[in-house]
């Protein structure tokens, strides 16, 4: 049964992978990329305006349609995939006391490497200092303009954080069990649905094989369903990039990436000190050259660029730490699930910067205390955040309202999120993959 189950699920993986990474998937996204950003150029208002702007604003909007539906199909199917991959990962480790040793060093991992990246940058925000250098009338502009609100409900944001403020500590830690899975899903509380998805796995380990094999195929079957979108869903990555991209050119022009463009060049700057961490993590546990490495697992980096969800590529960094990396399943198929939804250091490193840049936009001075507190936020806030596009610009909003930085303010930034936000998925799904070498290292054979 395991064996058959097995066989149904690696087929599913591998027609799916041979499927999108023959037609040379990534070359098309670049493509579509520079292509996307030349036509909004073209088009917009504040580019060569070669259309009048109610007609370019128009085809924008048709432009970005299939990006709409390649994010609508991505995030239709995150939930079932993360609860199916981490049930699975669990129970094919066949031994709670190996599931133990793996679950204490992969979450000291994930937080010490969350933290290096939160402290890089600082440290760059520190030193550059781009809050500083951008033009006043920009910040006027885009405060004014209802960008942040098409984004972020302010009137909701507001009685959310006052639920959240009002609980005690007690209260915090309870609220991670999902009482109501339910309403985890339809919140998209991802941090409770790993939870859950853990102590499911965990019961089924004490199960019989047979009393095991409803749930367990059922989770096969899923997890196969879900990679089918997700290869139906990539047919459209090209189309959606150039399409995102344009509309957001045409809309914004160059002024917007130009205004904020020293924040964009902190942010990349961080994310690349950060890949230099992971190669460095590489060579010194498990001695790898670094550009073998990255050529291993170039084509997942570009599936989670152009898709901008960690947790959608999440069965291609399966595929490739299994095949590419040699990684033993039982360590690929618990960490890097586990990986999707808790280890998101490009996203805490572009949640702390867009902070300290806001803070120095608005000249708030964080003191040392409000900068740890600030850190440890961060850390906590990426931990859980949901595998998917655009959700890191909401958890932003929550983090700046305890510096109190307006949640407005994340206007500023809204036109360049979209870029970042592959740049930083890129990243993310790089360090679940690192983590892989490591978890294989830091736990032998003989299990």
């Amino acid at each position: 049964m395991n064996k058959k189950s097995e066989s149904i699920r690696s087929k599913s993986l591998t027609r799916a992978s041979r499927s999108i990474l023959s037609r040379h998937l990534w070359a098309q996204i670049l493509v579509g990329l520079v292509s996307g950003v030349c036509l909004g150029y073209s088009l917009s208002p504040h580019g060569y305006a070669l259309v009048d702007w109610e007609v370019a604003f128009s085809i924008g909007e048709w432009l970005s349609l299939p990006g709409i539906i390649f994010l609508g199909l991505i995030q239709m199917v995150i939930i079932p995939l993360v609860i199916c991959s981490i049930i699975l990962g669990i129970v094919e480790t066949a031994s709670i006391d190996f599931l133990r040793r793996m679950g204490l060093r992969v979450i000291v991992y994930f937080i010490l490497t969350t933290t290096i990246s939160i402290l890089i940058g600082v440290c760059l925000v520190n030193i550059i200092k781009p809050g500083l250098h951008i033009d006043t009338g920009v910040i006027k502009a885009a405060l004014e303009s209802d960008a942040a609100a098409s984004r972020i409900n302010i009137d909701d944001f507001d009685e959310m954080k006052e639920a959240v403020d009002n609980l005690t500590v007690p209260q915090r830690v309870a609220n991670v069990i999902p009482a109501n899975l339910a309403r985890a899903s339809l919140d998209k509380n991802m941090l409770q649905i790993v939870v859950a998805s853990v102590l499911i796995g965990i019961a089924m380990l004490t199960m019989s094989p047979t009393h095991q094999k409803p749930l367990r195929d059922l989770c096969v079957s899923g997890q196969v369903i879900t990679m089918q979108i997700i290869s139906w869903a990539m047919r459209l990555a090209p189309y959606a990039v150039f399409g995102l991209l344009a509309n957001i050119t045409i809309k914004l022009g160059p002024e917007a990436f130009a205004g904020v463009g020293l924040y964009m060049l902190t942010v990349l700057l961080g994310l690349a000190c950060m890949v230099f961490v992971y190669l460095f993590i590489v060579v010194l546990v498990s001695q790898r050259m670094p550009l073998e490495f990255l050529r291993s697992i170039r084509e997942v980096q570009l599936l989670a660029f152009s898709t901008s969800s960690s947790a959608s590529t999440m069965p291609f960094s399966i595929k490739a730490a299994e095949e590419n990396l040699n990684i033993r399943p039982d360590i690929s198929r618990l960490v890097i699930p586990l990986g999707a939804t808790v280890n998101m250091d490009g996203t805490a490193m572009y949640q702390v910067v867009a902070a300290l840049f806001l803070c120095q936009i608005f000249g708030i001075e964080l003191g040392s205390y409000d900068l740890t507190l600030l850190i440890v936020t961060t850390v906590g806030a990426s931990i859980g955040t949901p595998g998917t596009p655009g959700v890191g610009i909401v958890v932003l909003a929550s983090i700046l309202s305890g510096i109190g930085v307006p949640p407005e303010g994340t206007a500023l930034i809204l036109g360049v999120d979209r870029i970042l936000d592959m740049c930083r998925t890129t990243v993310n799904v790089t360090g679940d993959l690192t983590a892989t070498t490591v978890m294989q290292r830091w736990l032998p054979e003989d299990k």
